[in-house]
C-alpha cells in the first residue's frame, strides 16, 4: 500500500467540538474491555476509548467519502474503504478484521501449508466465546450514527466493515491499555510520519513529543485502567502522524468534563 502526505485538517458536518455525546457509548466500551481484562475501567477512560475509536472511524469515512466523490457517487462501497486505506497508511487499523471480511480478500495474500496446498479462507466462528469479530455487531448503531453525522450513506457491506474495524480496533486498544497497566507504562513506542519520496520529514510536533514522554511512565494503581492508559495504548495502536495526534487531542477534550470514577 502506498503512503501519501498528511492532508489538511478535514472539514465535515461534525468536528471534535461536537463530541459531547459519544458515538460509542461508554457502557459498550466497558463491555468490550470486560471481554479482554478483569481490570476496572474508569468512566473517563471509557470516554477516552470511545473518542479514539470515533476519531479513527471518522478519518476512515472521510477518506472513503473522498474516494466516492471522485467517482461522483454519494453512497460508500467497500472499494472506497480500500482506496482510503491505500492512500493513507495511518488508516490501516483493526487488521485482524481483514482476514474475516470479503472486502480484504486478496490483499492479505493466499496462504499455503507446508505441502504447498492453499489454506481455505477462515470461516465465520460459531463460538460463544466473546471476540472482536463475534461481537462486531454491537457497533452497528454507532457506525450508522457516525455516518449520518458525516453526511454519508453506505451500502450494508461497508457498514459491516466499519463495524468490524471498530470492534477489532477497540479490542486491541483494550488489550494494550491492560498491558500498559501491567508493565507500568509504555516501554516501546515510536513516531512515523508518512511523507512523499524526496520531501524532508517534518519534525514531530512539540505537543506530541511531550505527550509521548509523559506516557512512558505510569502512575496509579495496578487494578484500574485510567485515561492515561488509554492514551498510552493509542500511541501503540496508531503508529504516528496526524491521526495519532488528533486522536490524543480529541480524547483529552472528550474527558475534560468527566469524573475519574
Amino acid at each position: 500500500m502506498t503512503t501519501q502526505p498528511a492532508r489538511p485538517e478535514r472539514s465535515g458536518p461534525e468536528t471534535a467540538s461536537g463530541m459531547d455525546v459519544p458515538t460509542f457509548k461508554p457502557s459498550l466500551v466497558k463491555a468490550v474491555f470486560r471481554d479482554v481484562t478483569s481490570m476496572r475501567v474508569s468512566r473517563s477512560a471509557a470516554w477516552a476509548a470511545a473518542s479514539v475509536t470515533r476519531t479513527v472511524l471518522t478519518e476512515i469515512i472521510d477518506g472513503a467519502r473522498r474516494a466516492a466523490a471522485e467517482e461522483a457517487r454519494k453512497k460508500l462501497v467497500p472499494g472506497d474503504l480500500l482506496s482510503a486505506i491505500d492512500r493513507n497508511v495511518e488508516l490501516e487499523v483493526g487488521t485482524k478484521w481483514y482476514d474475516h471480511s470479503p472486502t480484504f480478500r486478496g490483499l492479505t495474500g493466499v496462504l499455503y501449508d507446508a505441502e504447498g496446498v492453499i489454506v481455505p479462507s477462515r470461516k465465520r466462528s460459531r463460538s460463544r466465546k466473546p471476540s472482536a469479530v463475534v461481537g462486531a455487531h454491537r457497533f452497528q448503531a454507532g457506525v450508522r450514527k457516525l455516518l449520518r453525522s458525516q453526511g454519508a450513506r453506505a451500502v450494508p457491506a461497508m457498514v459491516r466493515d466499519l463495524d468490524g474495524i471498530a470492534s477489532v480496533f477497540l479490542t486491541d486498544l483494550a488489550r494494550d491499555a491492560a498491558m500498559v497497566v501491567r508493565e507500568g507504562g509504555v516501554k516501546r513506542f515510536g513516531t512515523v510520519t508518512p511523507v512523499m519520496s524526496g520531501e524532508p520529514a517534518p519534525a514531530p510536533a512539540p505537543f506530541l513529543k511531550d505527550s509521548l514522554r509523559a506516557l512512558s511512565t505510569r502512575r496509579g494503581d495496578g487494578r484500574t485502567i485510567g485515561t492515561d492508559d488509554i492514551l498510552a495504548a493509542t500511541t501503540i495502536q496508531l503508529f504516528g502522524g496526524n491521526l495519532r495526534q488528533r486522536a490524543l487531542t480529541e480524547a483529552r477534550e472528550a474527558t475534560q468534563n468527566t469524573s475519574a470514577g
